[in-house]
């Protein structure tokens, strides 16, 4: 018999202090982080630094009652390492990748600040709301330590909404990377609407609940083998009431598929396609997120499908 505890691994668990005026989210992301990862051979500072991002876009991404809707983290840098850092969530559904300048990294110390990485860099967050087309979108400088302290920052300046952010990055028995993060708001007003402009960051009742979550360590959220659950209990058993919500599992959510590149190509111009064409007639389309390669003969996208059946070129992975 195993007595080896369940790792308690891809999902967000959020719950409710009603007493308290306050929400929160916890996380653990693993092999749906991993497959992500994986589909690049990052080195380490760059693979941690993504996975950072990641458990950020799933704690953000759940606070949306849209099922359909996606929130976006994108930094750009012209000067920086990092060159492009973008991940996204919806519906569950996590993506990611960083591109970066390899040499430069490797002058650096194993551990680089995020200043290193990206100078004077920004954070774009954007949140698309499906069902209602409207869209929220705040950026806030990178002068933090971690990005963790950038989404704190964007809650607090942009939503008007007092909120802490811890992440923890580790890795586990077999060397596989293990992260998971907290993400705690203050809404006097509850959940629905969005006015909040005169919300106090010193509110007694966030003091109190800010107070409890800095006590929750990155070695705790990062530990595969304590339930999301247990965490919340050791935060807050002293709380009246607390109201654990359904949990939502993460998965790997990259959206691209033969289909859906046929279907993009298909929009351009015959003469447009043929330009985009190699020597073979070919149109190889590049997914940065899995590092895929779709390869699309150019006059088959003007033929009936029926006709296409036959002429597919082998996808591969890069």
């Amino acid at each position: 018999m195993n007595d080896l505890p369940m790792a308690d691994l891809d999902r967000v668990l959020g719950f409710t202090i009603p007493g308290r005026h306050a929400r929160g989210r916890m996380v653990r992301l693993g092999p749906a982080m991993q497959a992500i990862l994986a589909a690049h051979d990052y080195p380490p500072a760059i693979e941690a630094l993504l996975a950072e991002a990641l458990t950020l876009c799933a704690l953000m991404g759940a606070t949306l009652k849209d099922e359909k809707g996606q929130l976006t983290m994108q930094s750009r840098s012209e000067t920086g390492v990092v060159t492009l850092l973008v991940c996204d969530y919806r519906g569950g559904e996590l993506r990611g990748y960083i591109e970066y300048d390899a040499e430069r990294l490797a002058e650096m110390p194993e551990a680089p600040t995020l200043f290193a990485l990206f100078g004077q860099g920004y954070l774009a967050i954007t949140f698309d709301l499906a069902t209602t087309g409207e869209r929220y979108q705040g950026i806030v400088p990178l002068d933090g330590d971690t990005l963790a302290a950038a989404a704190q920052s964007y809650f607090a300046q942009s939503e008007q909404i007092p909120t802490l952010v811890r992440v923890g990055v580790n890795r586990d028995a077999a060397g596989q990377r293990i992260a998971g993060g907290l993400l705690l708001q203050h809404l006097p007003e509850g959940e629905e609407g969005r006015e909040r402009l005169h919300t106090r960051l010193d509110h007694p009742e966030w003091e109190h609940v800010a107070a409890l979550g800095q006590t929750m360590g990155a070695d705790e959220l990062a530990d595969a083998a304590l339930p999301l659950e247990t965490l919340v209990w050791r935060l807050f058993n002293e709380e009246e009431e607390v109201r654990v919500l359904a949990s939502t599992p993460i998965g790997r959510g990259c959206r691209c598929t033969a289909e859906h590149i046929r279907g993009v190509l298909a929009k351009f111009g015959v003469a447009e396609r043929r330009e985009m064409a190699d020597e073979r007639g070919v149109i190889e389309v590049d997914c940065a997120f899995c590092a895929v390669k779709f390869p699309v003969f150019a006059e088959d996208l003007t033929m009936a499908d029926g006709a296409q059946a036959d002429r597919h070129p082998a996808i591969t992975r890069r």
